[in-house]
């Protein structure tokens, strides 16, 4: 079995109001490579006329963004153009590669209407030589993402990487995997991560035991790259953001909405926004 370093529990961050987590990075565990930032929004429910999600035009470089919407919406709009509202159940895919401004609100029928509202964005890395490649973005509904069955009671919504041979929602510039798993109470599974494969294992709700290890909602669990034999018996019915990625071992430096290799590199990203090159 992969052998599990420790469970991780997200830190109670709320931005305004609403109710956020915070997962990585952390005090403890400052990235998973290629991973590198999970934040958790909710589970809330808003009242009808409200102000909804506060994250306005904003830039990005070097990265991507992955944002899963549980329940609620997203309004998406970026200096490139696109633009989208995806509903509960979807999923954003983000390449913010060379420079992009992008706003993740509300959408006007939810500020209007309320309800409820679990949203995930989850930061990846991207490796030195597609940092500048040029921005994409796609997003796509619940009903456009193929779900896969990996065992009695055990769903895979196929995001990134292979899945039975399914082929997944998102083509991706780096080599990771990623789903969404819903597992029903009782219901077990097996899977095999090679072990130079770093592995990203959020528990989003529920509880379960993974490799004979206790996990609960709003705990992530780092394991050590010994072993390959995941086992997951389900406690409660639960929801898992899984994935892996074979790390890049590369130099990297964080700043603000900015990854990069290098401090010069961070340095030029904020003089290139400052100067109206990011967009397009």
């Amino acid at each position: 079995m992969r052998k599990i370093k420790t469970l991780h529990k997200a830190r109670y961050t709320p931005i305004a109001d609403l109710v956020t987590y915070n997962v990585l990075p952390s005090p403890s565990l400052p990235q998973i490579d290629p991973f590198l930032f999970l934040n958790h929004h909710g589970p809330q429910v808003y009242k009808p006329n409200n102000n909804g999600l506060p994250f306005g035009p904003h830039p990005h470089r070097g990265m991507e963004t992955v944002t899963f919407i549980i329940e609620g919406d997203i309004m998406h709009q970026d200096s490139a153009g696109h633009e989208s509202v995806i509903e509960a159940g979807g999923v954003q895919w983000m390449t913010a590669g060379r420079g992009l401004i992008h706003a993740e609100v509300s959408s006007t029928k939810f500020k209007k209407e309320g309800g409820p509202l679990e949203i995930l964005q989850l930061w990846l890395n991207l490796p030195a030589k597609h940092k500048m490649t040029a921005p994409q973005y796609t997003g796509l509904q619940k009903n456009e993402i193929p779900m896969v069955q990996l065992a009695d009671g055990v769903e895979a919504q196929c995001i990134a990487g292979g899945w039975q041979q399914q082929k997944p929602a998102f083509e991706t510039i780096s080599d990771v995997t990623i789903a969404t798993l819903y597992l029903k109470k009782g219901s077990s599974l097996s899977l095999k991560v090679a072990a130079e494969r770093n592995i990203f294992f959020y528990m989003i709700r529920g509880e379960v035991m993974v490799n004979e290890i206790k996990a609960s909602m709003l705990h992530l669990v780092e394991f050590t790259n010994q072993g390959e034999d995941l086992v997951i018996e389900t406690l409660s019915d639960s929801i898992i953001l899984f994935g892996h990625a074979v790390p890049f071992n590369e130099p990297m430096v964080a700043h603000g909405p900015f990854v990069m290799n290098t401090m010069e590199e961070i340095q030029q990203a904020y003089a290139d926004y400052q100067a109206g090159k990011f967009g397009n």
